[in-house]
């Protein structure tokens, strides 16, 4: 109890230091898109990644491209339309405080805005010379290391390799025309130089991308992610969640770009391009090749592809490229005059049979077979007050899907979104991904009404309702289901002041314990966010409850503070957090700041406390360190987590470290 008690006066004196910086980090403006399932889902971090790696090179607002703007995941059509047209009226952009000029550039994109673009002169569209490339290119080396005071039970008798995780990125990049790279990295556990990974690191990646070199839009060799259309074909790459897609009022996807992440899933390995043939028309070509992990039947063929990238065991080195994918395809999209209309195919084959174990009725219409076929149509158009955009598709699995969105602005202060998707029970594509509940592109109706609302400068009102049917079994409902999902979010800010309330409530059916019969669980989920600046400093102090009603009642709730400090040299931030939840059904989410490309949203159930500080030194323009230290203690048990990766002791404490040099 006292120790407990001793929590009070810490977040007290958080509390109380109202005192803060001149910018908030760019993080708490996009966390303010993110939901919980968004975290649990995984795009926010695949989004996450790509904002990391844009924040190194800012577009030049005053010369990018239509495609350029594009690249960054908030931004709608309509606002990419409006930044153009004022930076063609006025003959660009001389500061960035001009975005207050464009109304539908509402408070929250326009702080985001300013750290991924800038204002320069407008240069003349040419081809870099080799010259140019080699003596303005810039080069970056960035070492990472997780360093643990635990150990976990694998560590003694299981894993193949230490506890330590770490990894080695170098790129090169010319403006944003030009980026080469290779990324080296092994998650803890893992052999180095060792078993099967006798080269090293368990996993590498090469790249090389470049764009806008005459008609060659894009050209992408090495590991690539691809996205076509609103991805019920070809989508390896993110799609925005429910909260995210209301606040971009987009759900377009974004062509081709390197595979720069850590991550082994989902990538494509070969070779992609974007050609523009014609004004308005481009054609686009990607193949690719590569081994993938699987889990194999009796007779060889594969039962489910494995995608965490995890070869700590002899049972999971066993499975790492033990069968191949080859996968081909095009995209062609016409533009005019606030039109489009393209087409997507993509054909994709494995080594072996997929054969998954459909005894679990939610499996039934899994794919099956060797050869994998789809093509799809996209269309839409926009004007200054409305935009439509869909898109249709079918394949060898004979059924279809189609997902289409109309937006409605009737004044520039308010935006009205609907958006319908059917998803055949029996219709699949390897590389889909789009908007849905269910996270598949498979056995979904649904429809959702979204609505942003800005009734004045200093106010901005965002809301959404989502409803979806689902016609087969799913995982942990073996009839067919209904899913609801309503979120209602206000931002006031003036001046240094921002404050932020979410309230969101969910409703699902699932099995009963007994699996007789469905029974709604409904989730409350609300958050208040206060942000204060002050020249250097800068705090955000946040509270979350939940409850969950399903079979049984929980409760939970969190008290959070994040407190950041910044030089032009040196950046010191510490954050503290009190969770106390009934289980794991009344989770809450915490956010902080961690090092470069490292998704920090996580997930805390039971009782204890969150503590994180963290320190960057920009030593010179070239050298860059990072030392960040967090320890999580829970006070409701004595054992963290389960089978190898159980830890005998109620908290457990991380030093992530980081090198980063530039020249």
């Amino acid at each position: 109890m006292l120790r407990r008690l001793a929590i009070l006066p810490l977040l007290l004196c958080c509390l109380h230091a109202m005192a803060q910086t001149t910018e908030h980090p760019w993080e708490f403006f996009w966390q303010q898109m993110v939901t919980a399932d968004d975290v649990e889902a995984d795009w926010g971090e695949d989004a996450y990644e790509v904002l990391c790696e844009m924040e190194q090179e800012p577009i030049d607002v005053n010369s990018a491209t239509r495609e350029d703007l594009q690249r960054l995941p908030f931004l709608s059509d309509q606002q990419i339309e409006d930044i153009q047209a004022y930076v063609y009226q006025y003959g660009g952009m001389r500061s960035l405080g001009e975005l207050a000029m464009i109304p539908s550039i509402d408070y929250n994109t326009r702080s985001l805005l300013t750290y991924f673009i800038v204002c320069g002169e407008e240069q003349k569209k040419m081809m870099p010379t080799l010259q140019n490339i080699l003596k303005y290119g810039h080069h970056e080396v960035l070492l990472t290391g997780n360093v643990p005071f635990y150990e976990r039970r694998g560590d003694h008798d299981g894993y193949l390799g230490y506890q330590y995780s770490h990894s080695v990125r170098y790129r090169f990049s010319y403006s944003n025309r030009l980026k080469i790279g290779v990324l080296g990295s092994q998650d803890a556990g893992e052999p180095f130089f060792a078993n099967k990974n006798n080269l090293g690191y368990d996993n590498y990646s090469f790249y090389a991308e470049a764009h806008k070199m005459g008609c060659l839009k894009s050209l992408v060799v090495g590991r690539y992610r691809a996205s076509f259309g609103m991805g019920l074909v070809m989508n390896n790459d993110f799609s925005l969640g429910k909260a995210a897609v209301l606040s971009s009022f987009a759900n377009r996807t974004y062509g081709l770009r390197a595979h720069t992440s850590r991550s082994t899933a989902d990538y494509l390995q070969g070779a992609a391009a974007t050609v523009t043939v014609a004004h308005g028309l481009d054609v686009s070509a990607f193949v690719s090749y590569r081994k993938i992990d699987a889990t194999l039947n009796g007779d060889s063929c594969i039962s489910s592809i494995v995608t965490n990238g995890y070869h700590r065991t002899a049972t999971e080195m066993n499975k790492k490229n033990n069968s191949w994918e080859t996968t081909v395809g095009g995209n062609v999209n016409w533009r005019w005059n606030g039109f489009h209309v393209g087409a997507t195919a993509t054909y994709t084959a494995y080594g072996a049979d997929l054969k998954p174990d459909k005894s679990a009725l939610y499996r039934q219409y899994y794919p099956e077979g060797n050869d994998f076929w789809n093509v799809s149509v996209d269309y839409g158009f926009q004007r200054a007050r409305v935009a439509f955009a869909g898109e249709t598709a079918t394949g060898g699995c004979g059924a279809f899907a189609t997902i289409n969105t109309l937006t409605l602005t009737p004044w520039s202060n308010l935006s009205v979104m609907a958006l319908y998707r059917f998803y055949g029970k029996e219709y699949y594509a390897m590389y889909s991904r789009s908007f849905s509940e269910g996270g598949r592109v498979q056995n979904e109706t649904g429809g959702y009404l979204g609505l942003k609302w800005q009734p004045t400068n200093r106010l901005q009102l965002t809301a959404y309702s989502d409803f979806a049917y689902f016609g087969a079994a799913k995982y942990q409902a073996l009839h067919s289901s209904k899913a609801w999902d309503n979120m209602l979010q206000g931002q006031y800010h003036a001046g240094n002041l921002t404050l932020t309330a979410r309230y969101r409530l969910k409703w699902r059916q699932y099995d009963n314990s007994e699996v007789t019969a469905l029974i709604g669980k409904t989730t409350h989920r609300g958050r208040l966010t206060v942000a204060f600046t002050h020249h250097a400093w800068a705090f955000a102090t946040s509270a979350d409850v939940v409850s969950s009603q399903f079979e049984n009642s929980s409760v939970g709730w969190m008290a959070s503070q994040n407190v950041n400090y910044s030089l032009s040299w040196l950046r010191l931030g510490a954050s503290v957090g009190y969770f106390n939840t009934d289980d794991y059904e009344s989770r809450v989410y915490g956010y902080e700041r961690g090092p470069l490309y490292n998704y920090s949203y996580r997930s805390y159930d039971g009782e204890g406390i969150r503590y994180s500080f963290f320190a960057r030194a920009d030593i010179g323009r070239s050298l860059m360190l990072i030392a960040q230290l967090s320890t999580t203690d829970y006070f409701d048990r004595s054992q963290i987590s389960s089978g190898y990766q159980l830890i005998d002791r109620s908290s457990k404490t991380d030093l992530q470290l980081q090198v980063r040099w530039k020249w």
